[in-house]
């Protein structure tokens, strides 16, 4: 199946692809660490994410707010509001770099985002305001729920930057795909290698599912597809 532009491609893996078989494509063709670590995972069981990244550096900055006002990482967030601001279509805001210690999402973050065309976030931390970002169907990945607040204790310091997250490197403009198992990232220069494979191998194990159903043992389906 083909497709024409990044929003039929993220609609197509949106509506036919599940990360767990995106994942297997890629451990076949030797890129075998490119899940997220799996503590982030949706705010909602049924979320689901697919979009280009910009990645964003955050780093923790306890009271380092000045008052030089031409040196944007003096200021209050750092550079969070340029790369809230510098979000494109189809785009996912995914952030790391900083510990476990505070809120890297929210609720007005995720409707600055939603405005300029950006389909979800995820972040290597935790997320907040969740009865907001619930109401609005924003697709949010992360640590999970917890309040305290970036501000005093953290700050963007860059963004469209090559990022490491669990040992993961993520690309500006990688492909970002998320469901309730997990977060997968499918490098650009071999996105349309994997999803070609990845929708094949989809409709291979719908096939294999059903032989199951029907009663064909578990051997008996790997021999006759190699899908299990």
């Amino acid at each position: 199946m083909k497709w024409n532009h990044d929003t039929e491609l993220f609609d197509l893996i949106r509506r036919d692809l599940y990360t767990a078989v995106v994942g297997d494509v890629l451990d076949t063709m030797g890129r075998t660490r490119q899940f997220l670590p799996p503590q982030i995972q949706p705010l909602r069981e049924d979320f689901v994410i697919a979009g280009r990244a910009m990645p964003v550096l955050e780093a923790d900055d306890a009271g380092g707010e000045g008052n030089r006002v031409s040196d944007a990482l003096s200021q209050p967030f750092g550079l969070m509001l340029r790369a809230l601001d510098d979000l494109r279509k189809n785009e996912i805001y995914l952030c790391g770099g900083a510990s476990p210690t505070y809120a890297l999402w929210g609720e007005l973050m995720s409707t600055a985002a939603r405005n300029r065309g950006a389909t979800g976030a995820v972040v290597d931390g935790w997320s907040r305001d969740t009865r907001g970002i619930l109401e609005m169907s924003f697709p949010v990945f992360s640590h999970g729920r917890y309040a305290q607040d970036q501000r005093p204790r953290g700050k963007v310091i860059d963004f469209r930057c090559s990022l490491q997250v669990g040992g993961v490197t993520v690309r500006p403009g990688d492909v970002v795909f998320g469901d309730l198992d997990g977060v997968v990232i499918v490098p650009r220069d071999v996105e349309g290698e994997v999803i070609t494979r990845a929708l094949e191998k989809a409709h291979g194990e719908r096939k294999v599912y059903e032989a199951i159903k029907a009663g064909l043992g578990a051997q008996e389906a790997w021999d006759r597809f190699g899908i299990m």
